[in-house]
């Protein structure tokens, strides 16, 4: 039976096909079905597997680890919406880029989490949307048997904020993501809850793997679990024609900025699929450095700092890049939100040393803004033609000085 399925599966995925989801959903069945989990594990890593089935390996794998917590345990499931009142209602000829997301996440955590002691509540929150994406989540709930188990809220209305970590945010057009994240996690940690866990608006991220973030937190106590996309277990389907050739400039930038973070082998930052326990986190985000996109390697490296220990999972990523925010706004201006974000957190930690120094002063002495960088995206100097991932950061393949030479012969 498991074979015929694996047969049918397909490699391209499409998380808002009715037809995907059920194809997916008897996978699951069968492997928890299966006596041998290793060979089934082994079958599902064999060279040539459709997508659907490994996709369908992780998420029986969560299903597993979620029924094997023994003790009751409370999870809140906290996302940003900025530009999401296309994606998050259903597909139609008026809507192709539809993924009926709220919906999705409340059936996904529903099933996952279904006849086990572990018990969820979603909290989506609005960025300061201009297209009223928390009116847009507030009707899908109302109109959802599931519906009471979503909080909508919205940065606006929590602004501005007298204490607290929001205090130093003066209103939601100031935010870049992590002030939405920030007042949902507080939401959460204000409610109870015994883990924190976030991801993405869209469909990138199937809710059913929460159990792969619980398990290192409920067998080890590990505070802090990342969702780590480079895993050699994880499904990553995700645009590569993205960026220009200089995107290896910013990522060896980023990498030697960051090298507290880069060098403990946490490559995948800005996975939207992280765990932080309550208390560690409640620490965290009571005086954030940032409030923007780079919040992600913000509380990594406060997690680094406090020394609580950090574990990485694999998971399965199906990229939604159509109306994606970093696109909407501009690639670069990501970009240099991420660098400049590292260069302010790192000094505030105590990691801006060394290699690490030189490669920031050469971001802040260098690049003005996103600007500069759209004009390097598209080149690439010799020294990183050849460079892959293990070379990103590494001063022996390019130092802050060659590059600062680069850069000043290109702008």
């Amino acid at each position: 039976m498991l074979e015929e399925l694996i047969a049918q599966a397909r490699s391209d995925i499409d998380p808002a096909d009715p037809a995907h989801r059920e194809r997916v959903g008897q996978l699951v069945t069968a492997i928890l079905g299966e006596d041998d989990s290793a060979a089934v594990s082994a079958r599902l890593h064999r060279e040539g597997t459709p997508l659907e089935a490994r996709l369908a390996g992780l998420l029986a794998r969560s299903r597993r680890e979620i029924l094997a917590c023994r003790e009751p345990l409370r999870v809140g499931v906290v996302f940003a919406m900025w530009g999401e009142h296309n994606r998050l209602r259903p597909r139609s000829p008026d809507n192709p880029h539809g993924e009926d997301s709220l919906a999705l996440k409340l059936e996904q955590l529903a099933e996952a989490t279904r006849d086990s002691v572990v018990s969820w509540h979603l909290y989506a929150v609005d960025d300061g949307c201009p297209h009223d994406s928390a009116g847009i989540a507030r009707k899908i709930a109302a109109a959802h048997p599931l519906g009471g188990r979503v909080t909508v809220l919205s940065l606006a209305e929590a602004l501005p904020a007298a204490d607290g970590p929001l205090a130093r945010l003066a209103t939601a057009g100031d935010s870049r993501k992590a002030g939405a994240i920030i007042l949902g996690a507080m939401q959460a940690i204000a409610a109870g809850v015994d883990a924190v866990i976030y991801t993405d608006a869209d469909n990138s991220v199937h809710l059913g793997q929460i159990g792969l973030l619980l398990q290192p937190f409920v067998e080890h106590g590990v505070p802090v679990v990342l969702g780590n996309r480079k895993h050699p277990d994880s499904v990553l389907v995700k645009e590569a024609a993205r960026w220009g050739i200089g995107i290896k400039v910013l990522r060896h930038m980023q990498r030697m900025i960051g090298h507290a973070v880069f060098s403990r082998g946490i490559l995948d930052t800005q996975a939207a699929f992280k765990l932080y326990e309550r208390r560690t986190l409640a620490k965290i985000i009571a005086d954030p450095t940032v409030y923007d996109f780079s919040f992600d390697t913000d509380w990594i490296l406060a997690a680094l700092k406090s020394g609580a220990r950090i574990e990485q999972v694999p998971f399965a990523f199906i990229d939604s890049a159509a109306e994606s925010a970093s696109i909407t706004q501009g690639p670069m201006t990501t970009w240099e939100t991420l660098l400049f974000g590292l260069g302010k957190q790192v000094r505030r930690y105590g990691y801006c040393e060394g290699d690490a120094a030189a490669m920031t002063a050469v971001l802040d002495e260098e690049i003005a803004d996103h600007r500069d960088l759209e004009k390097l995206i598209d080149h690439l100097p010799p020294e990183l033609q050849a460079a892959g991932e293990a070379d990103f950061g590494d001063p022996g393949v390019m130092t802050a000085e060659a590059l600062r030479a680069w850069i000043r012969e290109r702008l």
